[in-house]
């Protein structure tokens, strides 16, 4: 009795490493014991079966609700989405670069030969498309000409080298009738391939942009002889000739604060504060009278007159260190007007990754930079656009840098550079080239928005005086009766700045907190009932290896016994009985003894069990174990 008590006693001490002996067990023990809302109702109410039902359904559902939002969670996280915030900043900045141009392209004495002839094609153009005998009033074959020093160096330049091609002549193409039921043409020029096949019209439905267009093509054309790089400081314009009065925040402009050059259509252009440098370009206040105070000569020489039809100046306000695209960002100023330009900066940071394409610095686009100020959309696009063109039309677009061992285009070599020219950049404007793809916008920019004003200027009461002051100071002198100057003003509205950032819309925290919330809305449980669940998850997996690993062992066990019996053969046991002396008793005691089982198999190999009696008498001898 003690020796059962105290089995029951180590049969109830916890071991080291215990497990559960059936799923039933192991289930009611999880339902009674975990923090999960709701499963101790599986358990407790195992004797009424439907409530049962009732409550394993609730669960059920409660889990397809739960990872159903939980799918919908990680679907929104992958698509890596982007909310927008937007502050405000106070500070002391530095104020733009601002690009001035007078749109008055130089008429090098290198090509000139080859721009008159350029211009009576204009002339004869013009008058067999509209009448019109433009050689008095459009062209000026008098002006001053550019000439190019240094040139012993260029052998394989020579005049005779190049001729105009009569190919490319203005046309009247008429078209099919418009909905009134009228016919209308337009104007254009055909563009054919290198074997005079797949040809098309570039045309306009306005005669003037028709023009201006087929002069561009031929005027390219006749640039491409200029060698690429163009030493013009000792022929250069003075900053003086075209910016009568400079001041800045009250402070007369330094000689250091601007940058020349040339630009094959916007003529003589200055930078001034290219850099970003300098303090004296400081903004410390907002206002007209700290801004930058430009008096230009705004007249037009009429170098290359159908390059350009606007008269007055070019200007554009951008970042420093960057190239300025004036023919896609800049805005012109009227002769004969005072403008104020005022301007708001706005800063943009972008998220790049995941959740958007832009760059840093453009070390990281696959596109190599033709330009060597820092990366912009603009100059990624057109670097790209230059290498396409090199690659499929031979040559490269004049208007571009060129890559390393490139050449311009011109018609005497590269017959069908135009028609090429004209697809490929239909295609990059239609987004159809990978240009796009390969320029990312940089992940940090500065934009400037722009609210301009005008007045005459200068008035009628004040222009002699002011015209005599201007004669005095820069020699400046107006032969015509047109006005041929203007003023620009251009200014900090405020020195606030709006500053838009991009931030992920949900982070790896902001995840982890709703699928939290979603748990704790279905379950009421924390992320310890998350352990309960992945403990539960063991060891139905552990139970399972273990049923599996006994019922392996058994089914071996089974088959072993079946091969090594032996029919025909019984064990008896019948016998064997211990025997116990007690103190002053001999060998012819009767003793009460265990029973005794007899073991033995038939011929069919089946076990047979013989309980025999208790009682037995001692034999004086003690036989040993029959066989029978």
């Amino acid at each position: 009795m003690e020796q059962e008590v105290a089995r029951e006693e180590e049969e109830k001490k916890e071991g080291l490493i215990e497990f559960y002996d059936s799923f039933k067990d192991m289930f009611e023990f999880f339902c009674k014991n975990t923090t999960i809302h709701g499963t101790i109702r599986l358990v407790c109410s195992d004797s009424n079966k439907m409530k049962t039902a009732f409550w394993t359904l609730l669960l059920l559902a409660s889990f397809g609700m739960l990872y159903w939002q939980f799918a919908l969670m990680f679907s929104q996280y992958w698509a890596y989405p982007v909310v927008l915030t937007m502050s405000m900043h106070s500070e002391p900045k530095m104020f733009p670069a601002i690009t001035i141009c007078n749109l008055d392209p130089y008429r090098f004495e290198l090509v000139s030969e080859h721009l008159v002839r350029l211009d009576q094609m204009a002339e004869e153009s013009i008058a067999f498309l509209y009448g019109i005998n433009t050689s008095a009033s459009l062209f000026h074959m008098n002006e001053k000409k550019i000439q190019v020093k240094d040139l012993s160096s260029i052998g394989n330049f020579s005049r005779s080298n190049f001729k105009l091609s009569q190919n490319f002549s203005l046309l009247r193409i008429s078209d099919h009738s418009n909905r009134s039921g009228k016919k209308y043409s337009k104007v254009g020029f055909r563009l054919c391939n290198a074997t005079g096949g797949n040809c098309f019209y570039k045309t306009y439905s306005s005669g003037m942009d028709a023009i201006l267009e087929w002069y561009r093509f031929h005027y390219m054309n006749i640039m491409s002889q200029m060698p690429v790089i163009i030493n013009i400081s000792d022929h250069e314009e003075q900053i003086e000739d075209m910016v009568y009065s400079c001041q800045y925040d009250g402070e007369p402009c330094r000689p250091s604060d601007y940058v020349h050059f040339h630009h094959p259509v916007f003529g003589s252009c200055y930078t001034f504060n290219s850099k970003g440098t300098d303090s004296f370009w400081t903004a410390t206040k907002p206002g007209i009278p700290y801004g930058l105070s430009l008096i230009l000569r705004a007249e037009q020489k009429d170098h290359i007159p159908l390059l350009s039809t606007v008269a007055g100046v070019k200007v554009m306000i951008h970042n420093h260190n960057q190239t300025p695209f004036l023919e896609h960002e800049g805005f012109d100023i009227r002769p004969g007007i005072a403008t104020t330009i005022g301007i708001q900066q706005d800063e943009v940071n972008r998220l790049g990754g995941n959740y958007g394409k832009c760059t840093t610095n453009g070390n990281d686009v696959n596109v190599k930079l033709l330009y060597n100020n820092s990366y912009t959309l603009q100059a990624c696009l057109h670097s790209c656009f230059q290498h396409i063109m090199v690659r499929k039309c031979g040559c490269g677009y004049y208007y571009y840098p060129l890559p390393p061992g490139a050449e311009y285009c011109n018609y005497n070599k590269h017959s069908a550079w135009g028609h090429c020219f004209y697809q490929l950049y239909n295609r990059l404007r239609n987004h159809h080239l990978n240009c796009f793809d390969q320029c990312p916008k940089p992940c940090r920019e500065s934009l400037y928005k722009v609210s301009a004003g005008t007045a005459k200027w200068p008035s009628v009461k004040s222009q002699d005086w002011i015209r005599q002051a201007l004669r005095h100071q820069n020699g400046y002198n107006s032969t015509s009766n047109r006005k041929d100057i203007a003023k620009v003003t251009i200014f900090y509205q405020q020195l606030n700045y709006k500053s838009v950032n991009e931030f992920p819309l949900l982070s790896e925290n902001l995840l982890l907190s709703s699928m939290g919330s979603q748990w704790s809305l279905w379950f009421g449980s924390s992320v310890l009932s998350v352990v309960e669940m992945f403990e539960l998850l063991i060891d139905m997996l552990v139970l399972s290896l273990l049923f599996c690993y006994q019922r392996f062992r058994s089914k071996k066990t089974i088959k072993v016994a079946h091969t090594s019996a032996i029919p025909s053969v019984s064990l008896t046991l019948e016998n064997y009985r211990a025997v116990q002396e007690e103190p002053g008793k001999g060998y012819g005691s009767a003793q009460t003894h265990p029973p005794v089982v007899t073991i033995a198999m038939d011929n069919n190999s089946n076990l047979h069990l013989h309980l025999l009696s208790r009682k037995v008498e001692m034999p004086d001898l003690c036989p040993g174990v029959v066989l029978k």
